[in-house]
């Protein structure tokens, strides 16, 4: 669903003389024909993205309640005019193998000009609990870089918003702490490698929650070790929006906010 637009708008490199060009990304400046609007943007990832989005057309809860429904929320309403199309295709419990799986229908098939993600937490779990059955980090590796491959592949002026996944010693988290430290910073260190090599945006969010832990106990910002509370949610898109700002400069507005 595109709740926002019914089509897309496109202008030819000769029309960005207009002004028109000023709201258009730098990544996509040697595209040819180049979206005046309608600019298409992706949430993916596992339960943290989901938040619990609708699976109906309601726009009510088609996004969730986490960082991507902040995100659109401020963005679909300061840049009306140029109707920017959201889509939350988070899905709690997936791996990033099962983002593979799903990746044709609720990747490839919406188009986005802007494809965020945020995946991990439910790998590094298994690598736990399940190692018998869990990936290895090479695996993990394997399968994040064949989800950017094929979306890059599509279009390649894509711009990949990748997440660094988090996990705190608190509720199941903190009895083998020792061990989810370990799986995380080793698919921590994959997604910051990948960001590098696919020219991607990197938000790095454990840093703006440890920033965050100075303040207040880092249960306030993730209650259960893994799962951000309302209050990080939002620093969670402050900062999405801060970093993306640098490749897409009609969002500088909100750098000088936060």
């Amino acid at each position: 669903m595109r709740p926002f637009l019914s089509r897309r708008r496109f202008v030819t490199a000769s029309a960005l003389a207009t002004g028109v060009g000023a709201l258009l990304p730098t990544w996509a400046a040697a595209a040819g024909p180049l979206p005046a609007s309608g600019l298409v943007f992706l949430f993916q990832g596992d339960s943290i993205t989901d938040g619990n989005r609708g699976r109906s057309p309601d726009p009510n809860h088609v996004l969730g309640h986490g960082y991507a429904f902040a995100i659109a929320s401020r963005i679909g309403a300061d840049f009306a005019a140029q109707d920017p199309v959201f889509y939350n295709r988070g899905t709690s419990g997936d791996k990033v193998s099962d983002l593979q799986q799903r990746w044709a229908p609720d990747a490839l098939a919406l188009q986005p000009d802007v494809l965020s993600l945020l995946v991990g937490i439910n790998d590094i779990d298994q690598a736990v609990n399940q190692p018998a059955q869990a990936g290895t980090v090479a695996d993990f590796e394997h399968h994040y870089r064949a989800l950017l491959t094929a979306s890059k592949a599509q279009n390649p002026t894509t711009l990949f918003v990748l997440g660094v996944p988090f996990a705190y010693p608190i509720g199941r988290c903190q009895a083998n702490w020792a061990q989810w430290q370990a799986a995380l910073t080793a698919r921590q260190t994959v997604v910051r490698q990948l960001a590098a090599e696919f020219t991607a945006v990197l938000v790095d969010y454990p840093a703006v929650l440890e920033r965050a832990a100075r303040r207040k106990p880092i249960a306030y910002w993730v209650w259960d070790g893994i799962h951000p509370t309302a209050f990080a949610h939002e620093l969670l898109a402050r900062e999405w929006l801060k970093q993306v700002s640098t490749r897409l400069p009609f969002l500088r507005k909100y750098r000088a906010q936060w």
